[in-house]
């Protein structure tokens, strides 16, 4: 009995050992992840994630704002496969289908350590992207781009940076404000063209958000807390006027929406429009002022408002 007790001692001290290694193993892996809440719940993200696919156009915009190439992200609405405006920052990163559209199988073969989406557009597909790699959504599009720009940061471990962005982008936001001084008292009128469908757009947009940081005045009809008006007839082309008319039109390979765009600006009630007797109407980038809705886009259109309204004809 006396000569079973060192070999017990042994095994017990052998045990303990396997079992704190595991232990260890286990507290190890918590500390390179932590729990990120989103639109489908919360998931296990990696603290550094090295890896990560943007499967939106205004997710990308952010991560590349913050320093994060992905290895992979969704086309843009117009390029190819990126956006004109934005091509030379995006060199490198995989095209990997439409953030409609997305082709599974690339973005696997691209071996993700990080997934970010949003639930509007991909909430079909999220259960298979989470088998690919953790998996993290923002709720939607409509509203302030600032709120999903938060939640990627979080997520992608850059909350710092992040600040450092938006702090940045808030500076210009004041400084243009400044700048356009008496101009933020003359209305401004947002318009869109698309196949089959004429829209203006309201506060609760991309463009509305930013036009209202800069605190510019917009027409009466447009000052409304939603999205947009749509299929207007032409009956509702004096709704489009204002001080300022910037239209954008969404190209989608279609010859027809470029015939509706020229169809409506050459009609003989837009030119009767205060902006255009001004000559105070500007087609501007649809990927600039709309599709893309990310912060490299919002400055760009911060400066393209400023040029437009300090340098008119």
């Amino acid at each position: 009995m006396k000569r079973l007790i060192p070999v017990l001692l042994i095994l017990v001290l052998m045990l303990a050992a396997c079992g704190g290694g595991n232990d260890s193993k286990s507290s190890s892996k918590d500390k390179d992840t932590r729990e990120i809440k989103h639109a489908m719940g919360t998931t296990k993200v990696p603290k550094h994630p090295k890896r990560v696919v943007m499967l939106t156009n205004e997710g990308t915009e952010a991560a590349v704002a913050m320093d994060v190439k992905p290895v992979g992200a969704a086309n843009s609405y117009a390029g190819d496969p990126w956006y004109p405006h934005l091509k030379d920052k995006y060199k490198g990163i995989k095209p990997v289908g439409g953030e409609s559209d997305l082709d599974l199988e690339k973005i696997a073969k691209l071996k993700p350590d990080l997934i970010i989406g949003n639930k509007f557009r991909q909430e079909a597909q999220y259960k298979k992207l989470s088998k690919i790699a953790p998996t993290v959504f923002s709720k939607e599009f409509r509203g302030d781009w600032k709120e999903n720009f938060n939640l990627y940061a979080k997520a992608l471990g850059k909350e710092k940076k992040g600040k450092e962005v938006l702090k940045d982008y808030d500076n210009h936001v004041n400084k243009v404000k400044k700048e356009l001084g008496d101009k933020k008292n003359q209305s401004v009128s947002i318009v869109r063209f698309m196949p089959g469908d004429v829209r203006i757009y309201h506060q609760r947009t991309f463009t509305g958000i930013v036009l209202k940081e800069l605190g510019i005045k917009r027409p009466k009809g447009q000052e409304k807390d939603d999205f947009v008006e749509k299929g207007l007839s032409k009956e509702r082309i004096k709704a489009m006027d204002g001080d300022y008319l910037f239209y954008f039109t969404f190209q989608d390979g279609d010859k027809k929406v470029s015939q509706l765009e020229k169809d409506w600006v050459n009609d003989p009630e837009f030119k009767k429009l205060k902006a255009s007797k001004k000559g105070h109407v500007y087609k501007v980038d649809d990927g600039v002022w709309n599709t893309s809705g990310g912060v490299l886009s919002a400055n760009q259109m911060i400066d393209e408002v400023k040029d437009k309204m300090l340098n008119e004809k």
